[in-house]
């Protein structure tokens, strides 16, 4: 049986006293302000360009552990600091926020992504949220209406696709606007909210996920239809299952069983479709009709999809009383703390080969930063802390809210 309290402690203790002690100490640029991201693995910047997706994120998080865990002034003062560099610096007066900035804060790359602007304004929504500055609020919802002008065309007049010939939409903006809109609700009008939020479960739970194959694949054709090339058979195991406690969370929000109950069957389904049964662990990206991939990094397990696996398992568990998501919980832990964690220097390693040894020592880069660690760490630990409060004597499953979420 799980001790969900010492497990609780567990997450909390790592993240409290290792990760985020590591980019407290180490990321913050206390010359220009914002955050240094490249980091190896003992916490030595190895390379000083800032990227603003990286740098919302952290802004994010140091917000919601001042906002939620301890109000530590250190905390504040790490994501204030950094929200007064992006503000300045990060995009073009206009609230078009740029990929990458250079160490004292020149643009480098163009705001074409459109993941630099959804993590801005979750950063300023979130530090709103904690200090009730009315600007940074103001800041989050101009971002927000950035974000919803370029929905239909996310890289603007970046994109290098030519117009017309194979027009495909992607599932990463529809399911990250199901938790960015969470965290701008107390910033929208209840028809804004309600109307982004239905239209990004319908996206994501009718269009993205095949009822068919049970998989959630990463971009289809415009009219929702399925494209047999190499954009429309790309299935990524960790970004279905990422948003599927995202989904979770909104029928939580939305008192929708029937929400709660789609997101743990389709968690469950992508968890087996993606775990490699010869050497354990999740793909980082798989073909939907098994054949050849075009990334050569295809097999590599990534730290975020095992975190992110974990969080929507530990949270199926804890709002339906599935065993199978228990189990699955069980086994992904033990995968991640025994490869991911770094067992000499804080925080944890991102890139393992196929056979789970470590491929790049490093802590920090371009595509990791503070933010699925300690997150997940954050959302494992407070839904052990539930689950350790709603586990009968007898070890059985008693749900906190049985009238409104059924068991599957």
């Amino acid at each position: 049986m799980i001790d969900f309290s010492s497990l609780s402690s567990l997450y909390r203790d790592e993240l409290l006293n290792c990760v985020v002690p590591f980019w407290l100490h180490n990321s913050q640029d206390t010359q220009y302000g914002g955050y240094f991201h490249c980091l190896d693995r003992d916490g030595t910047v190895y390379e000083t360009d800032k990227y603003m997706w990286l740098q919302g994120r952290q802004i994010w998080m140091f917000a919601t552990l001042y906002d939620k865990v301890e109000r530590r002034q250190d905390w504040l003062e790490c994501a204030r600091q950094g929200a007064e560099f992006i503000k300045e610096f990060g995009h073009d007066g206009d609230h078009n926020w740029y990929f990458s900035l250079t160490r004292d804060g020149r643009p480098l790359i163009q705001p074409y992504n459109i993941f630099s602007y959804t993590f801005a304004a979750m950063a300023f929504a979130r530090l709103a949220a904690a200090t009730g500055s009315d600007e940074y609020a103001d800041i989050a919802k101009k971002t927000y209406d950035r974000i919803l002008q370029r929905a239909s065309n996310p890289k603007g007049e970046w994109c290098k696709a030519f117009p017309g010939t194979r027009p495909t939409k992607g599932f990463s903006l529809p399911m990250i606007l199901c938790n960015l809109a969470l965290e701008m609700e107390p910033l929208l009008r209840p028809d804004d909210f309600n109307g982004i939020i239905e239209n990004c479960l319908h996206e994501v739970l009718s269009v993205f996920y095949r009822e068919e194959d049970g998989i959630i694949v990463e971009n289809v054709n415009m009219d929702g239809t399925l494209s047999d090339t190499f954009d429309g058979r790309l299935v990524n195991p960790g970004h279905a299952l990422e948003a599927m406690w995202f989904v979770m969370d909104l029928g939580v929000r939305l008192a929708r069983q029937d929400i709660i109950k789609k997101a743990v069957r389709i968690a469950l389904q992508m968890a087996e479709y993606g775990w490699d049964n010869e050497y354990g662990g999740i793909f980082y990206y798989m073909d939907r009709l098994g054949r050849p991939m075009q990334q050569l990094e295809w097999d590599q397990k990534l730290w975020w999809v095992h975190i992110e696996a974990m969080i929507a398992m530990i949270k199926g568990y804890s709002l339906t009383g599935s065993r199978e998501c228990l189990e699955w919980f069980d086994k992904l832990h033990d995968y991640t703390w025994s490869r991911f964690k770094d067992k000499e220097y804080p925080e944890w390693f991102g890139y393992l080969n196929r056979r789970g040894e470590v491929l790049l020592p490093l802590k920090g880069g371009k595509w990791k930063g503070c933010f699925h660690v300690p997150r997940g760490l954050y959302e494992c630990w407070k839904t052990l802390e539930k689950c350790s409060r709603t586990e009968n004597r007898d070890g059985t499953f008693r749900r906190e809210n049985s009238s409104r979420v059924p068991s599957i």
